[in-house]
């Protein structure tokens, strides 16, 4: 996605003991309280204690990947996430975009109170679905909030399996990059299976994805960027086996971002002539870009180049306020990458794709599908992808 992005709205010692069930409703209650989202971006409130930060590693560079270990869990950096999103057709053409995002948030040793037991909160985890009804313009979603223990939520640490009960993100064979993709809510229901076109990517530079300039202030972060998919996708009483294109991130990190950023916009797009491309911009509060922005391109044969924030400009030229938030987005955008020769408009392919995740993160952002005209050394092109606006609704970091 976008760039990993977890949330605390506020850091403090919460009564993580809990020896039963009978807790589990009071565990709910103080989980409510923590701010985490859905993304690229790892984001922590500033001023958290040192020691505290200590007890997990951060993003350095020179970090070598091996995979499928790396597709697993690192319960030694802070805040991980895996994020899918894609664009799916029914067999009668009509569209649909998806989301299924899992969140992993480990727990300082002095925010749980009692250890060893099974109940005990270590390690956090969330997750958030949604479906985009593009003909019929509505959308749907969903989110869930669980504890690592007795098999209600995890990772593994050798290969890709993370799970909330029913939701889950697997690959069968650790010989294979094919994934499967389970999530199940009330009337609404996907699974799906994603197999790679093209090799996965490594973003940034050095092994690292920077998100600041201080040290450590960074990420470790790839993607698949062109997954071919088929599934079955049900919402109500309909029921659909449907066909598309996925796109994979996962990323893992632990460190600060700046006390001045109030949010970020992200964006992932395929194009038809089978380049792909990530950006993000991270804002400031006087509206500028931070420097660290940056994106990747990557060429028909999969390999990735690295966009620098001075190598590509993001103009919004509309907007959209929810009705709902109150928030004001950005919609429309023009982007231009001069090196490429490529300007595109990108367009949303309906406004209200906006998640309050009233029950899990608490955070309100714009999470959905998107369209791409324009030209490419001098042809038309088009292509598909989706979009992540976050810090309209609220700033992403509240320092209480």
């Amino acid at each position: 996605m976008p760039p990993i992005e977890a949330c605390y709205k506020r850091e403090r010692r919460f009564p993580y003991v809990t020896d039963g069930p009978s807790h589990m409703h009071e565990l709910r209650r103080h989980l409510r309280h923590l701010l985490f989202l859905s993304s690229s971006l790892l984001v922590v409130v500033p001023g958290f204690a040192t020691d505290t930060a200590q007890e997990f590693r951060i993003a350095t560079e020179g970090y070598h990947y091996t995979f499928p270990r790396d597709h697993g869990s690192h319960e030694e950096f802070r805040t991980e996430w895996w994020y899918y999103t894609g664009r799916l057709t029914a067999k009668d053409g009509r569209p649909f975009g998806y989301q299924l995002t899992f969140f992993r948030r480990g727990m300082p040793r002095d925010q749980v109170r009692t250890l060893p037991s099974q109940w005990a909160v270590t390690q956090l985890y969330l997750a958030h679905f949604a479906v985009s009804d593009l003909r019929k313009g509505r959308f749907h979603y969903a989110e869930k909030i669980s504890r690592a223990g007795l098999g209600k939520a995890g990772a593994a640490r050798d290969r890709l399996h993370v799970w909330i009960d029913q939701w889950n993100a697997e690959s069968p064979s650790s010989t294979s990059d094919t994934q499967t993709l389970r999530a199940t809510e009330g009337d609404l229901a996907l699974q799906l299976t994603v197999s790679p076109v093209k090799p996965l990517v490594v973003h940034g530079t050095e092994g690292i994805s920077r998100k600041g300039s201080a040290a450590g202030q960074a990420s470790h972060y790839y993607s698949f960027t062109r997954l071919a998919t088929t599934g079955t996708l049900r919402i109500g009483k309909e029921s659909f086996d449907v066909t598309g294109t996925s796109w994979m991130d996962h990323e893992f990190g632990s460190a600060d971002l700046d006390k001045d950023l109030v949010g970020w916009d992200w964006f992932s797009l395929q194009l038809d002539d089978q380049r792909e491309l990530m950006l993000y911009r991270l804002r400031r509060t006087d509206g500028s870009s931070d420097p660290v922005s940056s994106g990747t391109v990557i060429d028909r044969d999969g390999r990735g180049h690295h966009l620098s924030i001075g190598d590509f400009t993001l103009e919004p030229t509309s907007y959209w306020t929810s009705q709902t938030s109150q928030a004001r987005y950005p919609q429309r955008w023009r982007l231009t990458i001069p090196s490429q020769q490529l300007s595109l408009e990108l367009v949303p392919l309906m406004a209200e794709q906006e998640l309050s995740t009233t029950r899990s993160t608490q955070v309100t952002y714009w999470e959905g599908a998107i369209d791409a005209t324009g030209s490419a050394q001098g042809r038309p092109i088009h292509g598909q992808g989706y979009m992540e606006l976050t810090g309209y609704a609220e700033r992403f970091i509240k320092k209480l």
